[in-house]
């Protein structure tokens, strides 16, 4: 079987692809990505085949392509991304260029990111069953139709296909969601093709490794905090945090993203580490509490080994990942408004407090555990390319 992925240019779109690519290739099958030129070094160095397609940009450096971002802010600014970025721009220039690359390797299955629709699009047109595998995000019912039913309809037309008012096409045939149910609430639709897999984080797609200095911290509670890597350009956020944390008795660990340097905080006190990245993976054993914008990833590599957090949400899904970790009792949520250093250093006080903050987050990381695996991922993969039917989850 020759599957092909299809991805954002950022780490946080790619990351949770990585784990199902690796399994699939493990099966002996044939792998490849398809994403920005941009991009493409960091995929040929997780080990993978990749062809350049769609607009040469990256989501780290957004506003640097799409310039109009520059005179946008909060809310608008995520629309705008939404509508003509996602499913605008990007989506039509890398199915045009997945329709191109089909002449010479064509793909059996196409695999894409929750957010990502030049694969579904090049998919739908050349007959292709298409999967999600990865990021995903879960809202109220029609929520998908209404961001990006507007757009996609317009590309649909442009492409020659028929209509989907409805947006059938966003999970037409299997989604592969690396999270637990009790992760979406009441209020939010699941669709019938929504397959909840046993979280394996991956992050390690650059050269970082772990500090020397992580297994030497002195005692006490150990705090990581993180805004990502699209998020991390936040005015002022890492400044609160280290004004709210840097005198508690705890160790902080910070990271501001690889495209800031942490020379710019200036002098911290010995307790304080700053560094650009570090992969989670290796450094969650080591926390008692993360501090988190709340992505998707973030949240599931934190969870996936019993940390309960502190949730900073900014926007995109993270207002829906903090609601749902506060229903399951895993932490605690700052709104934006009250994101100020005397609301987090009290937020982290009352999470490491609170044994059952760590109680419930360990019980996540149980119930993630005992989910079904990537062996289980691919053979829905095997089964959607044979049978060219939607997988509904039973």
């Amino acid at each position: 079987m020759r599957v092909l992925f299809t991805t954002h240019p950022a780490a946080g779109h790619f990351h949770p692809q990585v784990p199902l690519a690796h399994a699939l290739a493990a099966a002996g099958h044939e792998v490849a990505f398809a994403c920005s030129p941009a991009f493409l070094p960091t995929v040929e160095a997780a080990g993978f085949r990749c062809f350049p397609a769609g607009l040469a940009w990256l989501e780290a450096e957004i506003e640097a392509t799409f310039t109009e971002l520059r005179a946008l802010a909060g809310v608008e600014w995520g629309e705008w991304v939404n509508t003509h970025v996602f499913a605008g721009a990007a989506a039509e220039a890398l199915a045009r260029d997945v329709l191109a690359l089909s002449d010479h390797w064509l793909p059996d299955l196409i695999v894409r990111d929750g957010v990502e629709f030049g694969g579904c699009l090049a998919a739908e047109i050349l007959g292709l069953p298409h999967a999600i595998g990865g990021f995903c995000f879960f809202g109220p019912p029609g929520i998908e139709r209404d961001i990006f039913g507007a757009p996609l309809a317009a590309l649909r037309t442009t492409f020659g296909l028929p209509p989907d008012p409805d947006l059938h096409m966003h999970e037409r045939y299997l989604s592969l969601v690396p999270t637990i149910p009790g992760f979406v609430g009441p209020e939010q639709a699941v669709a019938p093709v929504v397959h909840f897999l046993r979280p394996v984080p991956f992050d390690q797609s650059g050269d970082e490794r772990l500090p020397d200095w992580v297994a030497s911290l002195p005692a006490g509670p150990t705090v990581y905090a993180s805004l990502g890597t699209i998020f991390n350009r936040s005015p002022g956020l890492f400044a609160a945090i280290l004004a709210g944390l840097r005198e508690e008795p705890l160790n902080l660990i910070l990271t501001v993203g690889r495209n800031q340097d942490p020379a710019d905080f200036g002098s911290q006190p010995g307790n304080v580490r700053i560094a650009r990245y570090v992969p989670q993976t290796l450094l969650l054993p080591y926390c008692d509490l993360v501090v988190t914008h709340g992505g998707f990833n973030s949240v599931q590599a934190a969870l996936s080994q019993g940390v309960p957090l502190v949730i900073m949400p900014l926007g995109a899904d993270q207002p829906l990942n903090a609601a749902a970790c506060a229903a399951m009792g895993v932490g605690r949520v700052i709104e934006p408004e009250e994101q100020t250093p005397g609301m987090i250093r009290a937020m982290v006080r009352a999470v490491l407090t609170d044994p059952t903050c760590r109680a419930n987050a360990e019980r996540v990381r149980d119930e993630m555990a005992a989910l079904p695996g990537l062996e289980y991922a691919v053979a829905l993969l095997e089964r959607l390319e044979r049978d060219k039917q939607p997988i509904r989850s039973a």
